[in-house]
């Protein structure tokens, strides 16, 4: 066994050596027999892609979830539906026996006949202008009234739509009959599942301020996956990403649909929003995940296996590299990112040359005899 005396490393005063130099005054000979045992690699420029790692929280996808609140005022009278259900878009949620309810009806009912009464009118004026029996006056007069009891009758019908009346209640009110016992009906704007309720019978809502239902289409999530540092600028949209929950399900596959352009103050990340499909509900609001973010731009640069890869005194990382006369030089090298069992290196090696990646800490050991 040849093993060369330890010689006082330079630079004691615990400065960092720069990039790409030796950092010991001297080489690692070994003999034939030992060498058996080192295994190297030649370094290429290779192209990749990265991948970053990192943790997000689950959220409704905001473009089909909404909160409902309540349309009309009045007391809740029946609850339809349970925390979990799937509800249909139209489909009734909650009564509410509202006097805005009532009061809208009554609106309708009377715009109605008003329209109806002035229609007939300028029917008839019509016809008595054609046959001159009035004035061109008086007939401009009776059109002119139609139409305005017709708009009338337009916007009541509007205010009904907007309390989420049903067409059947609608036509029951054009024709003269009581609208419901002046109860309204609280109905769902998109299809999907209750995940909040926020009422009970007996309870009183206010138009437009109280919170009743979210319903929220579970079929499609959102990952909201926090990105540090450098990795800001790996991370694009249209980037594929999978989901692991950390339950031993198999990952979710997925797409970054936005980055962030503010940072979080309070964590200095940007949220990356991945689109996840999750037809078996295996995601859940608020849950926490692990999301890995593949590059879809490619790169070039200089790979080598994490095995070659060690570190000093003061945590820094160097490699040995072969030599021309076949000893193996300690180089420093600056570690860019991890690219799954292999690290980029953007400083302190070239291509052709080759590194220890099996037997390291063998020279190691030999080096500090």
């Amino acid at each position: 066994m040849t093993v060369l005396a330890v010689a006082t490393l330079a630079g004691c005063s615990g400065k960092p050596v720069p990039a790409g130099t030796t950092t010991t005054p001297h080489d690692v000979t070994l003999s034939k027999e030992q060498q058996q045992s080192i295994h190297v690699a030649t370094v290429e420029p290779s192209t990749y892609r990265t991948t970053v790692t990192t943790t997000g929280v689950v959220d409704f996808d905001h473009n089909r979830a909404t909160d409902i609140v309540a349309p009309f005022s009045g007391a809740v009278t029946h609850v339809r539906v349970t925390l979990g259900q799937h509800v249909a878009k139209g489909q009734a949620l909650a009564d509410v026996a509202s006097p805005d309810f009532a009061a809208a009806a009554g609106a309708y009912r009377k715009a109605v006949l008003a329209a109806k009464a002035a229609d007939a009118v300028a029917a008839n004026d019509r016809d008595l202008y054609a046959h001159q029996a009035i004035s061109q006056r008086e007939n401009a007069s009776a059109q002119a009234d139609a139409a305005s009891a017709d708009a009338d009758r337009a916007s009541a019908l509007q205010a009904l739509l907007a309390l989420h009346m049903d067409p059947q209640a609608i036509a029951a009110v054009r024709a003269g009959k009581p609208a419901a016992d002046g109860e309204g009906v609280i109905r769902a704007p998109i299809a999907g599942t209750v995940v909040a309720k926020s009422i009970a019978p007996g309870q009183t809502l206010a138009a437009g301020t109280s919170p009743c239902f979210t319903i929220a289409d579970t079929s499609r999530m959102w990952v909201m996956a926090e990105v540090f540092g450098d990795d800001i600028t790996r991370v694009q949209k249209g980037d594929s990403a999978t989901i692991d929950t950390g339950d031993g399900d198999k990952p979710v596959a997925g797409t970054v649909t936005n980055v962030g352009a503010v940072v979080d103050p309070a964590t200095r990340s940007v949220n990356a929003r991945v689109r996840v499909d999750n037809p078996d509900g295996l995601l859940k609001k608020q849950m926490y995940v692990t999301a890995n973010i593949q590059s879809k731009q490619t790169y070039s640069g200089l790979l080598i296996p994490v095995t070659a890869v060690l570190r000093d005194d003061e945590n820094l990382p160097f490699v040995y590299v072969v030599e021309h006369d076949g000893s193996y030089a300690r180089h420093a090298i600056t570690l860019g990112a991890r690219i799954g069992n292999r690290y980029v290196i953007s400083k302190g090696l070239h291509a052709g040359e080759k590194v220890v990646v099996d037997g390291s800490i063998f020279l190691n050991f030999m080096q500090s005899q």
